[in-house]
């Protein structure tokens, strides 16, 4: 059985392309033509995290609700379901505000995984990993 697509391409929040983020793969090495591919997982993650920080700082966005809403519209998305899978991850309600604390971007993190790949990937990359990725976001 092959991995799901953001897994093979180290990128599991199956973010576009359109940006320049660090760690992509080379342009010649590419074979996805529609979403990101990077060469470690660590640059995937820190991508999700990016996102999430370009939409409270440059959105205001503060809710899962607003969040989830713009990174998985419904025009592609189950994005209600989503959503809940992502509060229930946190313990939160769809319009309370939260801070993007590390432990916040860290289930935030787990729950994107889980969802773009399939549930059998939520808990695919090591914390470790994912730590990795919150710190290098936030250098």
């Amino acid at each position: 059985m092959s991995l799901p697509r953001g897994i093979r391409n180290n990128n599991p929040g199956n973010i576009r392309w359109g940006s320049k983020w660090q760690g992509l793969v080379p342009e010649p090495e590419r074979t996805d033509q529609s979403f990101c591919q990077f060469v470690d997982p660590v640059y995937g993650i820190r991508a999700i995290v990016k996102v999430l920080f370009t939409y409270r700082d440059k959105y205001g966005l503060k809710t899962v609700k607003s969040i989830i809403h713009r990174y998985a519209p419904p025009e592609e998305n189950n994005t209600q379901g989503y959503i809940q899978r992502v509060c229930t991850k946190l313990g939160v309600q769809p319009d309370e505000p939260i801070e993007l604390t590390d432990e916040v971007l860290y289930w935030i993190i787990k729950a994107i995984c889980g969802v773009e790949n399939g549930n059998e990937y939520t808990n695919y990359y090591p914390k470790e990993v994912i730590e990795q990725a919150i710190k290098l976001a936030r250098s």
